[in-house]
């Protein structure tokens, strides 16, 4: 093992070990279910932010948006520009009204128990469609998170793939496991600080690296400078209309990802949501843009590298890695330093691998076991079968991923659509418009779900899917079939009794 590995090695390990120590930490103050699903309620402004924006970017901010960009040039920002649209909504819209309903509703713990609650589910019939659509698409999402990190140390120490899948798996559950909901969102504030740092200082220091002109150099890797640097322009072509929606419409996921808005259900009062909002779109504007200035220095800086186009060559999604390995790594005295910045990429990797985790696990154990199974289970089996689940789950997230050949912006992208058009319009629904009753609950999320599917997995035109014959983004669908179907259900249906009406009102007016 060369100098510079093990100088990695030892970055790795002691971010590792201060992972386990926070897990350890927090798992003192985790006694019961309310703590390990929801930290009783008591993240502040900051640390709710930072874990709900790391959480929610992954490994698809420094692997998988950079390399998109990488490949076809800055046209693939529209995602990046819906995203941000979206958090920007989300926090200012969403945060603050979903944590007021949220304890207005019987202090709901998860996504599908304040559904549930929020239209007196008594037969919990929509907690358990809600339960088992979690699980699906959290199962790609959690799997996109551990091929990442595959990706991550095979490229990095010449690991087997599979080996390096199964060690990150590892550390995420040691962390998850002893201190759940505190863990997880504690780590995230690291990790977001890390990542945005790396983010920042990485293709800053390669820039100025760059010998020659940088748009001569960007010439020279076989792209047309102008249209590679045009927002208009998308690979080979002329971007579209149609490819300009479905980016954008990236950002109409966020109000219905239940990893993100479980953050605001947990912060401690009202005025630290505001605190909240500003760090985390400021967080997500600066993480967005540089997100963008590492693809495009990448481009030039790793010139005549052209990533994933010669065989045996890296993937354009290691683009962020191979500038860190070219910055820092080959000078020994920096290789320390250079492990610290990937271990951002692995930070990125965790905090959403680790909510993913625990989401899948509160679906599971909160929600279907106790919610419909055995509603008398005491706080302590309910606990156990959190830990339990969240083993489980992570084990078949594990053979999602085992193929090394999977794309990380290909996972997100399934896991965002199903998730998003799914609850998205249902939580919207179900803070602003009365009306919404529990059959048209039940029918946005059914037909949300069912259309992403439809959209991207079967195969009806002509033997390819119809979003890849038509190249229009799933969620953008579906948000728009679900959507309408809850309008249509709710008023073809009985409308709310007066208890609901009032618990509607109840949150309106409330106040701490």
């Amino acid at each position: 093992m060369s100098s510079s590995t093990i100088a990695i090695v030892l970055a790795f390990v002691c971010y590792l070990a201060m992972m386990v120590l926070v897990g350890w930490y927090t798992g003192k103050k985790t006694q019961g279910s309310a703590d390990y699903f929801l930290g009783g309620r008591q993240l502040s402004g900051p640390v709710a932010a930072l874990s709900a924006q790391a959480s929610d970017m992954s490994g698809w901010l420094l692997m998988g948006l950079p390399g998109s960009m990488y490949a076809l040039g800055t046209g693939q920002a529209w995602i990046a520009i819906g995203l941000l649209a979206g958090t920007i909504v989300n926090w200012l819209v969403i945060a603050k009204p979903l944590r007021r309903y949220t304890i207005v509703a019987n202090d709901s713990l998860t996504l599908p128990e304040f559904l549930s609650n929020r239209y007196h589910d008594e037969k919990n019939i929509l907690k358990g469609i809600a339960s088992v659509v979690i699980m699906i698409f959290f199962l790609v999402y959690t799997a996109s998170a551990l091929a990442a990190g595959g990706k991550l140390f095979n490229s990095v120490l010449g690991w087997d793939y599979h080996v390096s899948l199964l060690v990150g798996a590892a550390v995420i559950l040691t962390y998850t496991l002893m201190g759940g909901f505190l863990a997880v969102s504690t780590t995230d504030f690291v990790q977001g600080t890390l990542m945005l740092v790396g983010l920042i200082a990485v293709p800053l220091i390669a820039y100025f690296m760059i010998d020659g002109n940088f748009s001569d150099v960007l010439a020279s890797t076989g792209v047309d400078s102008v249209n590679y640097l045009s927002l208009m322009h998308n690979g080979d072509h002329p971007i579209t209309a149609v490819e300009i929606i479905s980016n954008i419409g990236w950002g109409l996921g966020y109000c219905g990802m239940p990893h993100i808005i479980i953050r605001f259900f947990a912060i401690r009062s009202e005025k630290e949501v505001k605190k909240s909002a500003g760090i985390a779109i400021g967080w997500d504007t600066l993480a967005s843009i540089f997100a963008f200035v590492v693809a495009i220095v990448g481009r030039a800086f790793l010139a005549p590298v052209i990533l994933g186009e010669t065989e045996g060559a890296a993937s354009a999604e290691s683009v962020f890695i191979e500038m860190i390995k070219k910055v820092f790594i080959e000078n020994l005295p920096l290789a320390f330093i250079g492990g610290l910045f990937l271990c951002g990429i692995l930070a990125a990797i965790m905090s959403t691998a680790d909510s993913q985790l625990l989401m899948c696990s509160s679906s599971m154990s909160q929600d279907i076991y106790k919610g419909l199974i055995n509603k008398k289970a005491d706080d302590k089996k309910v606990l156990r079968l959190g830990r339990l689940t969240t083993v489980l789950i992570a084990a078949v997230a594990i053979i999602i991923a085992w193929n090394p050949d999977s794309s990380v912006m290909t996972l997100v992208s399934d896991a965002w659509a199903g998730l998003g058009a799914s609850f998205g319009p249902l939580v919207v629904m179900s803070l602003f418009w009365k009306r919404t009753n529990l059959p048209g609950a039940v029918a946005g999320v059914v037909s949300g779900a069912a259309t992403v599917i439809i959209w991207d997995y079967l195969p009806l035109v002509n033997g390819s899917t119809i979003g890849s014959a038509t190249g229009l983004y799933s969620l953008v669908v579906g948000f728009a079939v679900s959507i309408i179907c809850i309008f249509i259900v709710s008023l073809a249906t009985k409308e709310p009794d007066a208890a609901v009406y009032a618990e509607f009102e109840a949150y309106k007016n409330y106040s701490e």
